[in-house]
């Protein structure tokens, strides 16, 4: 179970690290299929990242207190 955690661990700071080199913000729809859902709602529901819609599609992007 302890590999399972650190993996999920990893792949959750993996996504911080790529959003912090995208400048902070990245169009949700190219993660889908390079990151799992539940990473980014774990991260969401820590309040690390949040959701932005902007009329053509949503970002996601670092919380501003990260």
């Amino acid at each position: 179970m302890a590999n399972s955690t650190n993996s999920f661990d990893r792949r959750a700071n993996h996504l911080l690290r790529l959003l912090q080199l995208c400048g902070g913000c990245v169009p949700l729809h190219s993660l889908q299929c390079q990151v799992s859902n539940s990473v980014i709602q774990t991260l969401l529901d820590k309040e690390l990242v949040k959701v932005q819609n902007t009329g053509r599609g949503f970002l996601l992007e670092i919380a501003e207190d990260f």
